[in-house]
């Protein structure tokens, strides 16, 4: 008897920034898991900003295909094998996309070790890409102990772990921003931020010049009006991280900030990043980050939505933002 899996597909593409009723769910017979593959019946879907665009338009990966299923990372259980690397019942994270079992390439599954305190979907989070993301972030950016820095989205999986880790550095200054009075405590009693600032609540360059005298490094998740309150307030030779934009996913925003000459004035760099382009860091991010995971100084809320069905409001509460803390993820146990 044939094994089925139950997949996501695209559609059609979102009329618009909030529309995202073009995914399907359709039932296929799961191929035959042939040498060097495993089949991986998973627990947990990923669903990332990064994956907005590519509703729409080419980024740095392609566009998601009319008729394919969504590709994203997801964690689970091997439940087959034709690999001598990998046994029936290991914990994998891997790339088969949303669906509820995938046959992979043995040699792209990473072997992980979840406990009790560390749960599977740990590996799409603090410890996979949005942690490493903030790893390299911070990296790029030559952060330093001495550096004033404010992290945007710092309530989402990357801003958090980003906030975190520059903590568990020493660092003196570190200011969140996030939507809603919620966050914002959230920001300040768990994740640890010496200052948080409510988007939301008013002027964003006032709030920041309240938090402190200038900025050295700014980590953007968001873009936007983000972005241009920052260079407002950055000290001079400052250095912006470009990680994310999600304020202009799916719009047709300005080409720029109105206040882009700020980087003349103030003799700015900023620069763009993707976590693909440092994948040799992964092990020094896991010797560092593991222990503190373990101690609980690196510790990341997952927001879940049950079941395939749940897709689209997963992927609308990625912009909204409302009642999302940490890594969202689509939990299929």
């Amino acid at each position: 008897m044939d094994v089925i899996a139950r997949e996501v597909i695209l559609a059609r593409r979102p009329a618009n920034r909030q529309d995202f009723g073009g995914f399907e769910i359709v039932e296929r017979a799961v191929p035959s898991v042939r040498a060097g593959h495993v089949l991986v019946e998973s627990t947990a879907l990923s669903i990332d900003p990064s994956m907005i665009p590519r509703l729409t338009a080419d980024t740095y990966a392609p566009k998601f295909a009319i008729g394919d299923v969504i590709e994203s990372r997801a964690v689970g259980r091997v439940i087959e094998t034709a690999d001598e690397r990998l046994s029936v019942g290991d914990w994998v994270l891997h790339s088969g996309g949303w669906r509820d079992r995938a046959v992979v390439d043995a040699a792209t599954a990473s072997l992980i070790e979840p406990t009790d305190a560390v749960p599977p979907e740990t590996w799409l989070g603090v410890l996979g890409a949005p942690g490493l993301t903030a790893f390299v972030g911070l990296a790029v950016a030559e952060f330093t102990s001495d550096d004033v820095l404010w992290v945007s989205g710092a309530a989402g999986a990357v801003g958090s772990a980003v906030v975190q880790l520059a903590k568990s550095r020493g660092a003196g200054t570190v200011i969140g921003s996030a939507g809603g009075a919620d966050k914002c405590r959230y920001l300040t009693d768990v994740v640890g931020v010496d200052a948080a600032i409510d988007y939301r609540a008013g002027d964003l360059a006032s709030a920041v010049r309240s938090a402190t005298d200038g900025l050295d490094v700014y980590f953007d998740n968001i873009g936007g009006s983000h972005l241009e309150a920052a260079l407002a307030t950055m000290n001079v030779g400052g250095r912006i991280v470009s990680c994310g934009m999600i304020e202009t996913y799916g719009t047709r925003g300005p080409a720029a900030p109105r206040n882009l000459t700020e980087i003349i004035t103030r003799r700015l760099s900023m620069t763009g990043m993707l976590v693909t382009d440092h994948l040799e860091m992964r092990a020094a991010f896991l010797a560092e980050a593991v222990p503190l995971v373990e101690s609980g100084r690196l510790a990341s809320e997952t927001t879940r939505f049950s079941g395939l069905e749940s897709v689209a409001d997963g992927f609308a509460s990625l912009l909204s933002g409302d009642g999302k803390l940490g890594k969202t993820v689509i939990d299929l146990t």
